[in-house]
C-alpha cells in the first residue's frame, strides 16, 4: 500500500462521482431518440358509442342513447358553423374597385376574388344545408316524442336538456347570421364575380346560388322555418312545456357549473316560449292551466336580462319575447321590461363577493394543511373526508362560475347601453359608439372592482390547481362510492318488488 495520506470516504466518493463526468467515446453515432413522458388521460365522453354492448337493455332505452349520439353529433357540427360565423370578416371591402368596364386588371381582379371566396362560399352552402338538415331532425324527434303512444314514457332529463341545448344552437345561429352583414355582402360580391367570369353556367348552381342569396337576405330565416315545422306537430307544446320548465328548475336550483351553461338555460326559456306562442296557441293561457308558470320566468329575466350570445356579442332575451305573436294584448304580466336589475351593480356585489373568497380560501387552505399531514403520516383518506373534499372542489368551481359570469354579464350589460350625459357627464361630444360603450361606460370604481375580482379569480385558480391531484382522486372516490350506494342500497328495494309483481 501507498504510504500517502489517507483518503476520507467523503472525498472517496466525490471522486467516484468525477467517473460520471469522464467522456468515454466509442466513435458510435447516436441513434436513440429522447425520452418522452407519457401522459394518459382516459375520455369517458364516448357519445353513446357503446349502447349495443348492452344487448339486454330495453330497446327504447337503446333508441334514446342512439337518437341522443345524433344529436350531440349535430351541436358539435353546429358550434364549428358558429365559429365561422362569428370569426366571418369581410373580405369584399379588401378587393381592388372596379372604377370601369375597360379596366384592363378587371378579370384578373374577379378570378383572384372568386379563387380567395370559393371555400369559404362552400362552408356558407354546407351552412345553408346543415341548418335544414338540423330543422328536420329536431322537428323528428319532437314528432316521435309527442306521439300519443309514446306521451305516456319517461323521457330522461338529459335527453331534455340535449333539445334545449338544439333550441339554443338554433337561436345562436340565426342571431349571429342576422348580425354578420359582411356575410352577405362577401358573397354578393362573389356572385357578381362568378357571373361575370360565367362560373354559374350551371342551372343547378345558378339554383342553389338563388337559395343562399334567400337565406342570408332574410332576417330569422332560422327560427321562422323552425316555427312553422314545428307547430305542425300534434302537442308539441307539451314537450317544449317540459323543456321550459326543466330550465327553469335548473336555473333556480343552480343545477350548472360553467357560466355558459347557466346563460344557455335563460336563452332556451326565452327563445322556447317564443316557438310555443302563435296564433291558435298562446303562453299566456298555458300559464293559466298551470302548464307553464311565466311569474318564475319573469323572475329569471330579472335576475338576467342581458347574456352573452356568443363570444362578446350579447342579447336581451326579453327581446324573444317582444317578438311573439301575443305579446302586445299581455304586456301588462311582466314587470321584468321596467325592472332595475342587480346585474350591472358591481359594487354593490363586491363586499359579498370579497368575504366569499375569504371564507373559501380559509377552508382551503386548511384542508391542503390537512393533505399535508395525511401525506406524511401515508394513510388513507376516508370515505367522509373524500365528500367533504368533492364538495370543496365543487363549491371552488361554483365561486370561479359565479365570479366569471358577474364579469361577463357585467360586459354583456355595458355593450347594450352605452354611456349618456346623464350616467357620464364628462363624455365628450365626439365619441364613438364602441368608446360610449367601453371607455366611458365604467367608472373608476367600477374599474378597480373588475380589477380586484379578476385577481380574485386568477388567484382561486391557481390554488384549486396546485391541488387538483388530491381533488381528482377525492372526486373519483365519492362518484364511485356514491354510485354504488345508489346501485346496491337504493335500487334494491324497487327491483324487488318489479320483480315481484313481473314488471321486468
Amino acid at each position: 500500500m501507498s504510504g500517502g495520506p489517507p483518503i476520507s470516504l467523503e472525498d472517496a466518493l466525490s471522486n467516484v462521482d468525477l467517473l460520471e463526468e469522464l467522456p468515454l467515446p466509442d466513435q458510435q453515432p447516436c441513434i436513440e431518440a429522447a425520452a418522452l413522458s407519457i401522459t394518459y388521460q382516459p375520455n369517458f365522453d364516448t357519445n353513446f358509442e357503446d349502447r349495443t354492448a348492452f344487448v339486454t337493455g330495453i330497446a327504447k332505452y337503446t333508441e334514446e342513447a342512439t337518437v341522443h349520439s345524433e344529436l350531440n353529433k349535430l351541436l358539435d357540427e353546429g358550434e364549428t358553423y358558429a365559429v365561422t360565423l362569428y370569426t366571418w370578416r369581410s373580405c369584399s371591402r379588401a378587393m381592388p374597385a372596379i372604377k370601369s368596364n375597360q379596366q384592363p386588371n378587371r378579370v384578373e381582379i374577379y378570378q383572384k376574388f372568386v379563387e380567395v371566396m370559393e371555400p369559404e362560399v362552400a362552408k356558407l352552402v354546407n351552412f345553408m344545408y346543415f341548418q335544414q338538415r338540423a330543422i328536420d331532425v329536431f322537428c323528428r324527434d319532437i314528432k316521435r316524442l309527442c306521439h300519443s303512444e309514446r306521451r305516456k314514457d319517461f323521457v330522461s332529463e338529459a335527453y331534455l336538456l340535449t333539445l334545449g341545448k338544439l333550441i339554443n344552437m338554433f337561436a345562436v345561429l340565426d342571431a349571429l347570421k342576422n348580425i354578420k352583414s359582411s356575410i352577405r355582402n362577401d358573397y354578393a360580391a362573389y356572385r357578381r364575380a362568378a357571373q361575370f367570369l360565367r362560373v354559374m353556367a350551371d342551372p343547378k348552381t345558378l339554383k342553389e346560388s338563388q337559395e343562399v342569396v334567400m337565406f342570408l337576405a332574410n332576417n330569422d330565416q332560422i327560427t321562422n322555418t323552425l316555427k312553422q315545422n314545428i307547430i305542425k306537430i300534434e302537442c308539441y307544446e307539451d314537450l317544449l312545456c317540459e323543456i321550459v320548465n326543466l330550465c327553469i328548475d335548473h336555473f333556480e336550483g343552480m343545477h350548472y357549473v360553467l357560466p355558459a351553461e347557466k346563460h344557455m338555460l335563460v336563452k332556451v326559456i326565452a327563445f322556447g316560449l317564443f316557438l310555443m306562442d302563435g296564433k291558435d296557441l298562446s303562453i299566456y293561457k298555458m300559464d293559466q292551466k298551470k302548464k307553464i308558470s311565466l311569474s318564475r320566468v319573469d323572475k329569471v329575466f330579472k335576475q338576467l336580462a342581458v347574456v352573452p350570445l356568443y363570444g362578446d356579442i350579447q342579447i336581451p332575451v326579453f327581446t324573444y319575447i317582444t317578438k311573439s305573436e301575443n305579446y302586445a294584448n299581455n304586456k301588462s304580466v311582466w314587470t321584468c321590461d321596467h325592472a332595475a336589475t342587480p346585474q350591472y351593480n358591481i359594487i354593490e356585489r363586491l363586499p359579498s363577493l370579497r368575504e366569499e373568497h375569504a371564507k373559501y380560501i380559509s377552508a382551503l387552505a386548511r384542508h391542503s394543511n390537512k393533505e399535508v399531514t395525511t401525506a406524511q403520516k401515508d394513510t388513507a383518506r376516508s370515505e367522509k373526508e373524500n365528500v367533504a373534499l368533492y364538495n370543496l372542489a365543487l363549491q371552488g368551481l361554483r365561486l370561479l362560475s359565479r365570479w366569471t359570469s358577474v364579469l361577463t354579464e357585467l360586459f354583456s350589460w355595458k355593450l347594450i347601453h352605452p354611456a349618456d350625459k346623464f350616467s357620464n357627464p364628462s363624455l365628450p361630444e365626439k365619441a364613438e359608439e364602441y368608446e360610449r360603450a367601453i371607455r366611458y361606460n365604467y367608472s373608476s370604481k367600477e374599474k378597480f372592482a373588475l380589477i380586484e375580482l379578476v385577481a380574485m379569480i386568477k388567484g382561486l385558480q391557481v390554488l384549486m390547481n396546485r391541488m387538483e391531484g388530491v381533488f381528482v382522486e377525492a372526486i373519483r372516490q365519492t362518484v364511485y362510492a356514491e354510485m354504488q350506494d345508489f346501485v346496491q342500497i337504493v335500487l334494491r328495494d324497487p327491483l324487488r318488488f318489479a320483480i315481484k309483481k313481473k314488471r321486468v
